[in-house]
């Protein structure tokens, strides 16, 4: 049988590939904006999506935005590591972009539902899977009601979304809870150390420990 070269059964990671998943409201794009800002050696992988961009996104910035026979075009032609439906619209993960970071050695950070981190997780098992959770469902209904983006009905749908979400959180390697923010940014920092610390990438990254230990390759 051929093997998927994506499969890090046979091919284990260079780099460090965190999966960051939150219900909406939670506060992860705040919360990662701030962990790149501290720890630039870390890529974003920028998603594609057929929603309309909200005040302050731009285009290849914040999302690759494009109408929805552009991305189906993309799921035929096999562009997408994971894509999903979520909130009326498509998100998806570019497989170019990915595969180029991975191959170079970069860090990189996916902000994607958790139906496409179950995805990503089965094609990369060594990728760090990390929940963020509001403290509590009334604190996300504020917090979405104070972002003044969406109408009641939206929020309604995100809220049911966000329980939905929570069902899976246990799927997660990491949970932060994000009540106080700076403690929530801390939390991920410490994931990002952690997870450099691991066997497989600290032999990649320094091969002479290998020799100067007698230390075994990862299996």
């Amino acid at each position: 049988m051929k093997k998927d070269p994506l499969d890090l059964k046979y091919q284990p990671l260079k780099a460090s590939l965190f999966v960051i998943v939150a219900p909406s409201g939670a506060g992860k794009t705040t919360l990662v904006h701030a962990l790149l800002r501290s720890r630039p050696g870390i890529k974003l992988s920028i998603s594609t999506t057929t929603r309309a961009p909200r005040r302050a996104e731009r285009q290849a910035e914040h999302y690759f935005f494009v109408d929805e026979a552009r991305f189906l075009d993309l799921i035929q032609q096999g562009e997408f590591l994971e894509w999903a439906h979520v909130h009326g619209h498509y998100y998806g993960t570019s497989k170019a972009f990915v595969q180029a970071a991975l191959a170079k050695g970069d860090d990189l950070l996916l902000e994607i539902d958790c139906q496409g981190a179950a995805q990503i997780k089965q094609l990369f098992p060594d990728a760090v899977v990390v929940f963020i959770a509001p403290p509590s469902m009334e604190e996300l209904r504020r917090r979405l009601e104070a972002r003044d983006q969406d109408d009641a009905q939206t929020i309604a749908r995100r809220v049911e979304g966000a329980q939905k979400e929570l069902l899976r959180a246990h799927e997660a390697d990491f949970l932060v809870i994000n009540d106080d923010f700076d403690q929530a940014l801390l939390d991920l920092q410490r994931i990002v150390e952690a997870s450099a610390l691991r066997y497989h990438l600290r032999l990649f990254r320094f091969p002479q420990l290998a020799e100067r230990l007698g230390l075994r390759p990862p299996v």
